[in-house]
């Protein structure tokens, strides 16, 4: 049967809409970006780790960090691994902190002044409670409005070496990364990135790795 003349146009309009539909979906999965933050759950199994369930299962760690839910973020913790926190950038297993999963449930009522490393720029010490230390370097609030996150791909880095691929290679991440206030430009040096690393245990994801990194000195 003949198509009528006045229908081709809007064939036509149907037909580029598609296509633009597919170009843009098979952009996404082949750069690895998802903007998605899904239904938060706890722990998602090791065989479903598309960009959907692990992003899901980063909003969801960064919603127990907001909400100083701490019990839950053990739950989530490495059973043996524990979790490395990491305030620039590099992760150096020698001087980093590394809390078990039980240490992490009684974070809200530890006062204890822990060594995490030291401050960029000046190399003094820094002696900080678990609470000032997730004030100071683990952002949880402004990640969840995040602009953009990587998955299992650096968003950004700066001029410190980026070694969580080294350090953990069998962790799959998450990059959520907060612009600075001159974006795209020479001088945008206050940006900030927070990482978020999870290895398999018995099947499902187990948090490993918290790395908060920015431009240093």
């Amino acid at each position: 049967m003949r198509i009528k003349k006045p229908l081709v146009p809007i064939l036509l309009i149907l037909n580029g809409v598609i296509v633009g539909v597919l170009i843009s979906s098979a952009i996404f999965a082949f750069t690895g970006y998802s903007l998605f933050a899904g239904t938060p759950r706890n722990v998602v199994p090791s065989d479903a780790t598309g960009n959907t369930a692990l992003t899901a299962l980063a909003y969801s760690v960064l919603e127990q960090i907001r909400d100083d839910d701490f019990l839950a973020l053990s739950q989530v913790a490495h059973p043996e691994l524990g979790v490395v926190f990491t305030p620039y950038s590099t992760i150096n297993l020698s001087t980093d902190r590394r809390f078990s999963a039980d240490q992490i449930a009684m974070f809200d009522t530890d006062t204890t002044t822990y060594m995490w490393g030291v401050y960029n720029g000046s190399g003094e010490p820094m002696l900080l409670t678990p609470t000032e230390y997730f004030e100071l370097f683990i952002p949880a609030e402004s990640c969840l409005n995040a602009s953009v996150i990587g998955v299992n791909q650096l968003v950004r880095s700066g001029n410190a070496l980026e070694n969580i691929a080294d350090v953990f290679p069998n962790a799959l991440f998450v990059d959520f990364h907060m612009p600075g206030s001159q974006e795209d430009t020479p001088e945008d040096y206050d940006w900030s990135s927070l990482r978020l690393g999870f290895e398999e245990y018995e099947g499902e994801l187990r948090l490993v790795i918290i790395v908060h990194s920015r431009w240093t000195a």
